[in-house]
């Protein structure tokens, strides 16, 4: 009876001693070289590694979400998530008010693409469908949208935008650069897609929940010192073999 009572009390003392983990977010539409899901759980990618990193350095394991793009405010509403990575202010207007920004860490552009390599302006494109991703906002847009000069054709992730686009469901569609520059990878030359105009850059970082559990500025300032140390452009070079564009850590 006193080797089970004390086998009990070591498993107790180890639960109670194991730190709590960081619970991240992951969108189910994120595409490589961000995220690779496999079998519903990330395994690779810029976003994965930089929230590994972030968890080790913190000294708390890391758990993974992975949620619509429709379900993640209401994961972040109820205390769920503890930091959402790879955000832009411009894109949250529904951010509860218990979460803390990050500084800039990456740089995206957003770039209209076709399967023709002719530069275009946007303004300029006749009323016709754009390949666009469910749930995602593309603010520079959202006024040709409203006025019906374009229409969204969404479908679930970047990736899946870009299939339809080879099979000519549409003559342009929107993507994150790396994306489109990853997806060409598995293309022959000849049916290479084209950046076509750049629609946006956006500076994204993370939000972190404001909670007492959650060790905030600790985390704050270790993706800080990740930022400013090139651990982060480090990770991106890796996945997409260029240098990031330059982001200021203090913006």
């Amino acid at each position: 009876m006193r080797v089970v009572l004390g086998a009990l009390w070591m498993i107790a003392t180890t639960l109670m001693a194991a730190p709590a983990p960081l619970h991240f977010s992951v969108s189910d539409s994120w595409a490589m070289p961000m995220v690779h899901l496999e079998g519903g759980i990330p395994t690779q990618g810029i976003l994965y590694d930089v929230m590994v990193s972030l968890a080790t350095q913190v000294g708390r394991p890391a758990q993974f979400q992975v949620l619509a793009r429709a379900r993640l405010a209401n994961a972040m509403s109820h205390g769920e998530i503890d930091v959402r990575c790879y955000v832009a202010q411009a894109w949250l207007y529904d951010v509860p008010g218990d979460y803390t920004w990050s500084v800039p860490l990456m740089v995206q552009r957003t770039v209209l693409i076709s399967t023709e390599p002719e530069p275009i302006q946007v303004d300029r494109l006749l009323p016709q469908a754009v390949g666009t991703v469910l749930n995602y906002r593309y603010p520079l847009l959202d006024p040709l949208f409203a006025d019906g000069r374009l229409s969204r054709d969404d479908a679930r992730s970047e990736e899946q935008v870009l299939q339809k686009l080879v099979a000519g469901r549409y003559a342009y569609a929107l993507s994150n650069e790396w994306i489109l520059d990853r997806f060409n990878q598995q293309l022959p030359i000849a049916r290479r897609l084209h950046n076509v105009a750049v629609i946006e850059e956006q500076h994204l970082g993370c939000i972190v929940r404001n909670d007492p559990s959650v060790p905030v500025q600790q985390i704050l300032r270790t993706l800080l010192r990740m930022k400013q140390s090139g651990e982060i452009d480090a990770i991106i070079q890796l996945y997409t073999g260029q240098t990031a564009p330059s982001v200021s850590p203090d913006r």
